[in-house]
């Protein structure tokens, strides 16, 4: 692609950038707007010098938040329902990745987290593109790929414009080119994308993109506009109260090629068994529990899924209003039950045919959770509850959390240990629910606390690893901090050994560190590259049957020999992250979900 930067563009700006049969687009990326901070003040000044111009559309494309909060959204709107054009607005990272409403509200506020705008000649187009409730790679949903062909499809001819809020990059988007051929499909102009705050052109295959400013950037306050004519694209650079400057100019072409799509195999050395159970045409964000029989997740479209294990045939499926985020729980008597996000729990009988609907306490469930006989103890927001494994009748509920739990806590004896997106982790007794201590790194930031990490707990401690970058030891009995270790990049990405002597940890430097459970002080006992590079997902480390296991943000599965310390094997199934391992208490074997709508199970080859 040839770019070139017309400074006689300078000239049209100042005629008013008169051009025939020319769209005007004005451009809001990453505003990032909390009640009251600076870029709440400049983007009510944004609106106001916008609906001053002439535009045939306002697009405002991802990060309109920081946290994604209910309440930062709210206000978000309330700005932007003063504009006097037609708005077309799509979700960013930090409405995917931390949301209240687990995404929910979003789509209530504006009724939808996609669009498709009619611009006489030209359709521009918006997509939602993740992650979805955990540090991950952007991703788009195979769901909205399908609407996207079906949208276009309705517009023979005409040009299309893309946006979302990722580049179309490996290390951005990890479904970058299943979307890119589907927009080659049709006469595609270019993607337009923010999340990097700044402007840059490059090549999104063999798409012209570019990246476009945040609402502050360098000291300044401004946004984009696009302008599109026959012949040509161009972008300028508006800060607030200055005159627009031309960045980028691209002569308009269509009839792209599509570009050619990685071959994903299974292929793992002898003595492994790893199968592809099921495939979903959906998007898959819980985790896997499994029975005698069947295993159990659920879906993007809010579908609650058994699969046989030796078939790999659905067995049912059971609508739960909304995306699943939380892993089902197998209860006694066959039921198993869905946390949902509606903040709803649907029990589902083995069969599938009776169906309960369990009220919860007021907003949704993304936690998972955990059965210890006759308990279950299920987080969800601002809450942690003890529910009856038979009935799922309520025992207790702790309701002193100011945020959502997200990761499955940790009982041990009469311990329930667990973190929340408030900063804090604590620790209840799980009789009574009565809290024992809580902890928390002194951090002011809910995003860099231990919300999404599944605690170590030893005889002694309570050892955790949170986005602030530190391992941490805490004293089982009272909470206090033992030690804190940043010799690595950690973040969330937590396991242990089989006998419990060992602590591992996946590192955002793609490494795996083993640490001494039992050591009074921080004592690392190896580490290996996994060869990951930058990584931050979430996913636990789960060791089983002498092998450990580690997942990526990129769809790539490592089983390490921990004696050895050394790579046993890499998979790479698919590009989208891995959630989370889970053994199967009827043999043993280990069951995986990935974001692309895969789930997997890995045994010794002798048990296929």
């Amino acid at each position: 692609m040839k770019l070139r930067l017309f400074t006689a563009l300078a000239a049209l700006l100042a005629a008013g950038m008169a051009t025939v049969q020319a769209q005007r687009l004005a451009v809001l990326n990453d505003i990032h707007v909390t009640p009251g901070n600076a870029c709440d003040s400049a983007l009510r000044v944004a609106v106001r010098e916008i609906n001053a111009q002439p535009f045939d559309l306002v697009v405002v494309n991802g990060d309109l938040s920081n946290e994604g909060s209910d309440r930062e959204l709210a206000n978000v709107k309330s700005i932007l329902d003063s504009l006097v054009h037609p708005l077309a607005i799509v979700p960013g990272n930090h409405e995917l990745n931390w949301s209240q409403s687990a995404t929910k509200t979003f789509s209530d506020l504006w009724g939808n987290d996609r669009f498709a705008v009619d611009l006489d000649s030209l359709i521009a187009v918006g997509i939602s593109c993740g992650p979805y409730m955990k540090m991950g790679d952007g991703r788009i949903k195979s769901e909205d790929l399908h609407w996207l062909r079906t949208v276009l499809q309705q517009h023979p001819g005409k040009k299309v414009l893309s946006f979302n809020h990722y580049p179309l990059l490996d290390e951005d988007l990890g479904n970058w080119r299943e979307y890119h051929n589907a927009l080659t499909e049709f006469p595609v102009v270019a993607h337009i994308n923010g999340h990097y705050h700044k402007y840059r052109s490059y090549d999104g295959g063999n798409i012209p993109a570019f990246m476009t400013r945040a609402l502050s950037i360098d000291g300044d306050y401004g946004y984009s506009i696009v302008e599109v004519d026959k012949d040509w694209l161009h972008i300028y650079n508006k800060v607030l109260g200055q005159p627009a400057r031309p960045v980028f100019a691209v002569a308009v072409t269509t009839g792209r090629k599509p570009v050619e799509l990685p071959q994903y195999t299974i292929d793992v050395p002898e003595g492994f068994d790893v199968r592809c159970v099921w495939t979903d045409s959906a998007s898959i964000f819980t985790r896997a529990v499994a029975d005698d029989r069947n295993v159990y997740f659920g879906n993007s479209l809010g579908q609650a899924i058994a699969v046989d294990k030796a078939t790999g045939r659905k067995l049912w499926s059971v609508p739960a209003g909304a995306s699943l985020f939380s892993r089902p729980a197998v209860l006694e008597g066959g039921k198993v039950a869905f946390p949902a996000a509606t903040g709803d729990i649907y029990v589902v009988s083995a069969d599938g045919r009776k169906v309960s609907q369990l009220p919860g306490k007021g907003g949704p469930y993304v936690a998972d959770g955990i059965v210890n006989g006759r308990d279950w103890y299920q987080g969800g927001y601002k809450r942690m509850e003890r529910r009856d494994a038979r009935s799922g009748k309520l025992r207790w509920s702790y309701d002193s959390l100011n945020n959502y739990c997200q990761a499955a806590p940790v009982l041990d004896g009469n311990d329930l240990i667990f973190g929340a997106w408030d900063t804090n982790l604590r620790c209840l007794d799980a009789r009574t629910g009565r809290l024992r201590w809580v902890w928390n790194n002194g951090k002011s930031a809910n995003m860099l606390g231990p919300g999404n990490v599944v605690p170590v707990v030893t005889d002694d401690k309570v050892i955790i690893v949170a986005p602030d970058r530190f391992m941490t030891a805490i004293d089982r009995k009272t909470g206090r901090t033992l030690w804190r270790d940043k010799s690595h990049r950690y973040r969330e990405s937590l396991g242990h050994s089989a006998d419990g002597t060992k602590v591992y940890a996946k590192t955002m430097d793609g490494e795996l560190v083993a640490v001494d459970a039992a050591s009074a002080e921080f004592k690392e006992l190896w580490t290996l590259d996994l060869g990951l590079g930058y990584e931050h997902a979430p996913c636990i480390v789960l060791e089983q049957n002498g092998v450990v296991y580690a997942g990526s943000r990129s769809g790539r599965i490592t089983a390490v020999d921990p004696e050895a310390v050394k790579v046993l094997w890499q998979i790479r199934p698919g590009t989208g992250e891995i959630n989370g391992f889970d053994v199967d208490p009827a043999d043993g074997s280990v069951w995986v979900t990935m974001i692309d709508g895969l789930v997997l199970r890995i045994a010794p080859a002798q048990s296929k």
